[in-house]
């Protein structure tokens, strides 16, 4: 974790309970949705196999970059310039939101791409014009670490504390949150944990990393991977500006405000080792994220921990957000970018599952109505 000393906990589930909505995953965007329900006037419970912010939710890079897993200039090709334009305004606009929510965990810097060689440094000019185009601002920038853009608007957050003041402010507004508990069953209307049964009249399945296990029916869609990362001791030998990404995205690292830095990535080197991986890092991607320190940071501090989190992907690189059985709705699929679409998605589903109409839900799946729900998700459960 990025920082153990940001501790909060709930109790396990002991024994039935009701409520108006059940939110399975208690990560950023689980919370999210556990928060959206309360405004609604509607009671809710929140439960999680682990505890709160445990898994990708906060333990990833923290990088708040508008946009989808794509660069804008290839979303702008696969899904059309207005409808690229409107998610990327919708990205840029919850940085805002976050950082009005959670301010102690942001902090706005702006982000940097940089090239790792010619062919990369023409891909950057592409993804700057197509930027330009739609209005967004961005410059060209020449660092320490290569050719770059910079993108002004963009920011950094300290995941897990982002996750747990979430907690925090759902409990104050009146959710009931449980930990250690997982979900060995759920249906129309109830949810089955261990110890207590969750009558409900609807279910929110918040799950990124495992979706297409907890979602049988998903699973030709949605595949999980493992991305890694390490942290140092404070640098005192370099300073970075902004959170950075490299390698076409694939690698991305920071450094924190106590001088610490933390490095991402590596995933490219190696796919079929890490598509179904568990969490625990590995000697080959571990060994590739010190060389990047190395070689291409260039510090000398000293790594002082090593992590992995599993996420999933989604064949087109747009989130899922749909009803997988009736008023069970589910997603996650966010492809590396939870932080901000995983916020936005959480929201959705707590208005789709409680009854209310959901503008991004149409901007995701414009070709699949809000209301259909696939034969073959109908039996959906937790394996």
């Amino acid at each position: 974790m990025w920082d153990e000393t940001v501790a909060v906990s709930y109790p396990a589930l002991a024994s039935d309970v009701r409520a108006d909505l059940c939110v399975i995953g208690l990560g950023a965007t689980g919370l999210c949705a556990v928060l959206e329900a309360r405004a609604l006037g509607r009671s809710v419970v929140g439960i999680d196999a682990t505890v709160t912010a445990g898994g990708a939710a906060g333990a990833n890079g923290g990088i708040l970059r508008a946009g989808l897993s794509r660069f804008h200039h290839e979303a702008v090709t696969a899904f059309g310039p207005p409808r690229a334009a409107e998610l990327y305004r919708r990205t840029a606009a919850e940085i805002d939101r976050i950082a009005t929510e959670t301010p102690d965990a942001v902090r706005r810097m702006g982000s940097l791409r940089v090239a790792t060689d010619d062919a990369e440094w023409a891909d950057c000019l592409v993804q700057l014009a197509a930027m330009r185009a739609d209005g967004i601002a961005v410059e060209e920038r020449h660092t320490p670490f290569g050719r770059g853009i910079f993108v002004p608007h963009d920011a950094v957050v300290q995941p897990i504390l982002r996750g747990r003041s979430l907690a925090r402010m759902a409990s104050e507004r009146g959710a009931q949150l449980f930990e250690h508990t997982p979900a060995l069953r759920f249906s129309t209307g109830e949810v089955t944990t261990p110890a207590g049964r969750i009558s409900c009249g609807a279910v929110v399945i918040a799950v990124d990393g495992g979706l297409e296990v907890v979602v049988p029916s998903l699973a030709g869609r949605v595949r999980t991977t493992r991305l890694q990362m390490l942290a140092t001791e404070p640098a005192a030998d370099v300073t970075i500006l902004c959170p950075v990404s490299a390698n076409y995205g694939f690698d991305y690292f920071q450094q924190l405000p106590d001088g610490r830095i933390a490095l991402g990535g590596g995933r490219n080197r190696s796919f079929d080792t890490e598509w179904g991986a568990p969490a625990e890092p590995s000697d080959l991607i571990q060994a590739y994220l010190d060389a990047v320190l190395r070689e291409r940071i260039r510090t000398n501090a000293n790594v002082t921990h090593r992590w992995g989190a599993r996420v999933a992907y989604s064949t087109d690189g747009l989130p899922v957000l749909e009803e997988v059985a009736p008023r069970v709705w589910a997603t996650g699929a966010y492809s590396g970018t939870g932080n901000l679409m995983g916020a936005l998605c959480g929201r959705a589903a707590a208005q789709l599952a409680l009854g209310r109409q959901s503008e991004l839900r149409t901007l995701l799946h414009p070709a699949v109505s809000a209301s259909s729900v696939p034969e073959s998700a109908k039996s959906a459960s937790p394996q």
